[in-house]
C-alpha cells in the first residue's frame, strides 16, 4: 500500500508528528473543525505538491508559524520503499523525493495516485465551465506527463495571442494561430476521449443509483472542425471581434460540458441529492479511468461525502469504488462507519488536531 507513514510539521492544527498509516483502510472520525480533512489534505498535498483547498500555501502554515513540511514514506508499484516531502520555507515551496530535489511538480504523476472526493466536488456539477474542464483535465494529467506539457503550451499560446491583442500588435498573430490550432486540437481529442470513457459507464451507474435513465455527459467543444488548417480559418474569421475585446474568444479554454437527460439539460432541474451524486459518480469514474489507463490501482481520499447518502445510496455508492491500493475516509462519531469497516481497518479519533488510535 502507497502511504506507509504521514510526517507533519506546523500544518494546519495538526500535531507535530508522524502518524502510521499501515493499513488498506484508514478511517478519521471526529467531530467537525478537528482537523479530518487537514488530514486528507496533507496526504493529498505530499502527493501532488498542491491543496485541493486553496492557492496560497501561507494559509497551511499553522497560527504564528513561517514554515511547514508535509512527508510520507510510500511504496511504489514494485513494492520498493520511497520517501517524499514537501516544505514551505521562506515563502517558497521545495519538494524532494529520496533526498533529490524535485524541480517540477509534473515529476510526481503517478507517484501516488490520489482521488479526491470531497464536498466542493459540486462545483464540476453546478459550477461555472471552467470547473468541469479543470476535472476533465485533472482526470488526464494524473497519469499523462504529456497532457501536463499539452495545457501549458496551450496557456503560454493563449497568454502570448492575448497580449498581442491588448497591444494591438498583430503582425505575429498567423503563427500563433497556427500553434494555437495545433496544440488546441490535441487537447480537443484528448477530452473526447475521456467523456466518452465516461459515458460507457456513466448513465448505467447513475440509473442504478437514483433510478434515473439516460443521464449522460456531453463535450461541446469551441472549434467544431477537425483540422488546424480549419481552425485557422475560423480563428481569422473571428479575428474583428478578438480585436475588438482584446481577448480570444475561441479555444479549448471555451469548451463546454454538460449533463443532459433525453437530449435537454439535466442540472438545471436536478435535486440538491441528485447533482451530489453526480460529482460522485464523477470521482468513481475518474478512478476507474485512471485504473483503465495505468494498469494500476489508485488511493482513495473521501471527505464526508457518504454524510448526506440513505444507507442504500452508500452501499451502491461502495460496490461500485474500483480496486484500490487503500482508502481514507472521514465520518463524524455518530456515523454508521463500523459498517463499513474491515478486518485491519485502521480507526484514528480526532480531536484538536491529535489523533489516536481507536481500541477495539
Amino acid at each position: 500500500m502507497p502511504f506507509l507513514n504521514l510526517s507533519l510539521t506546523n500544518f494546519r492544527n495538526l500535531q507535530n508528528e508522524t502518524m502510521d498509516t499501515f493499513a488498506k483502510e484508514v478511517f478519521f472520525v471526529g467531530q467537525n473543525g478537528q482537523g479530518k480533512s487537514n488530514l486528507l489534505e496533507a496526504l493529498y498535498y505530499v502527493s501532488y505538491a498542491s491543496s485541493f483547498r486553496t492557492r496560497s500555501e501561507s494559509e497551511i502554515v499553522r497560527y504564528n508559524e513561517k514554515e511547514f513540511s508535509v512527508r510520507t514514506m510510500f511504496k511504489d508499484a514494485n513494492e520498493r520503499t520511497n520517501i517524499v516531502g514537501v516544505f514551505y520555507q521562506d515563502a517558497k515551496k521545495r519538494i524532494e523525493r529520496n533526498g533529490k530535489q524535485v524541480k517540477d511538480r509534473k515529476e510526481l504523476v503517478n507517484t501516488i495516485p490520489c482521488v479526491l472526493f470531497c464536498h466542493s466536488d459540486m462545483d464540476f456539477v453546478a459550477g461555472e465551465p471552467e470547473r468541469r474542464r479543470f476535472f476533465i483535465d485533472q482526470s488526464l494529467t494524473m497519469h499523462d506527463a504529456f497532457y501536463v506539457d499539452l495545457m501549458r503550451r496551450y496557456k503560454k499560446l493563449l497568454k502570448s495571442r492575448n497580449t498581442l491583442l491588448k497591444e494591438h500588435n498583430y503582425g505575429l498573430l498567423d503563427v500563433l494561430d497556427q500553434q494555437l490550432a495545433e496544440t488546441g486540437l490535441e487537447i480537443q481529442k484528448k477530452r473526447k476521449e475521456v467523456i466518452h470513457y465516461f459515458n460507457v459507464y456513466f448513465a448505467d451507474f447513475y440509473s442504478g443509483i437514483t433510478g434515473i435513465d439516460n443521464v449522460k455527459i456531453v463535450y461541446s467543444p469551441s472549434w467544431k472542425v477537425e483540422t488546424a488548417v480549419e481552425v485557422q480559418e475560423l480563428l481569422l474569421q473571428k479575428r474583428e471581434s478578438d480585436k475588438v475585446l482584446e481577448t480570444t474568444m475561441s479555444g479549448p479554454h471555451r469548451d463546454q460540458i454538460r449533463f443532459v437527460q433525453n437530449g435537454k439539460a439535466f442540472v438545471p432541474g436536478a435535486s440538491t441529492g441528485q447533482r451530489r451524486m453526480l460529482s460522485i459518480l464523477l470521482r468513481i469514474m475518474q478512478a476507474l479511468y485512471y485504473c483503465a489507463h495505468t494498469q494500476k490501482k489508485p488511493v482513495l481520499l473521501m471527505d464526508d461525502v457518504l454524510l448526506e447518502l440513505d444507507p442504500v445510496k452508500r452501499q451502491k455508492v461502495m460496490n461500485l469504488l474500483p480496486e484500490y491500493d487503500q482508502l481514507f475516509c472521514t465520518f463524524l462519531p455518530g456515523e454508521p462507519y463500523e459498517n463499513y469497516k474491515k478486518s485491519g481497518t485502521k480507526i484514528f479519533e480526532i480531536e484538536n488536531g491529535i489523533w489516536n488510535v481507536k481500541s477495539d
